[in-house]
């Protein structure tokens, strides 16, 4: 069994969906995390100046989402066949999309600039989550193939973070198939545990 290791700071973010990707595959990893100042430090020895960073056997490599679909490989998380593989990509790349429309209005200093994205993901955003509910329907109560896939994990994994920076109490509010599929996610029995003990954070 490889040895891991994750190196994020102290909160969910992106390092989220590999932390539940490896709980869920039932193997112990080391959750290190930074502040600032250790960011300082640890900065120069990563492998392009980014976090999150996955060591598998003191080997580094970085980029979250591909560092999320190889551990959905090693557990199998990913979808029967090519094409099935492509959809869940293709969720997983339109989750970030509305990633970023959420988040960029919080790192934006310009207030015309802010107020102009915030205005953006008032629009993309509820277009976006209709669009994954109603595939969520029509997929057996996940994104794909009727069956748990990687993208369910990396969507379930991020709420929080979206919830926080929207300034939503809960952004599934009126969409019955992504709340139960959030649900199902979270009542995976290592999902469940890993959520119980994980050092509390906002996002």
């Amino acid at each position: 069994m490889p040895s891991y290791k994750v190196t994020y700071f102290n909160i969910k973010g992106l390092a989220e969906p590999i932390r539940f990707l490896l709980n869920h595959g039932g193997v112990d990893f080391v959750d290190e995390r930074m502040n600032e100042e250790d960011w300082k430090r640890i900065k120069p020895t990563t492998p392009f100046g980014q976090v999150p960073i996955l060591e598998v056997d003191g080997k580094k490599i970085n980029q979250s989402t591909a560092i999320c679909r190889y551990l959905a490989k090693q557990f199998g998380l990913t979808g029967k066949d090519d094409w099935e593989n492509l959809e869940i990509d293709a969720a997983v790349d339109t989750i970030n999309d509305m990633r970023v429309k959420i988040t960029s209005p919080h790192y934006e200093k310009v207030a015309e600039a802010k107020a102009q994205k915030i205005e953006q993901a008032k629009q993309v955003v509820p277009f976006i989550l209709e669009r994954l509910e109603e595939q969520v329907k029509r997929n057996g109560g996940y994104f794909v193939g009727g069956k748990l896939t990687w993208a369910d994990l990396y969507f379930v994994s991020l709420l929080d973070m979206f919830n926080f920076r929207s300034g939503e109490v809960d952004i599934l509010k009126n969409k019955p198939h992504l709340k139960a599929l959030e649900q199902k996610v979270l009542q995976l029995p290592n999902i469940k545990a890993w959520v119980e003990k994980r050092p509390k954070s906002d996002f």
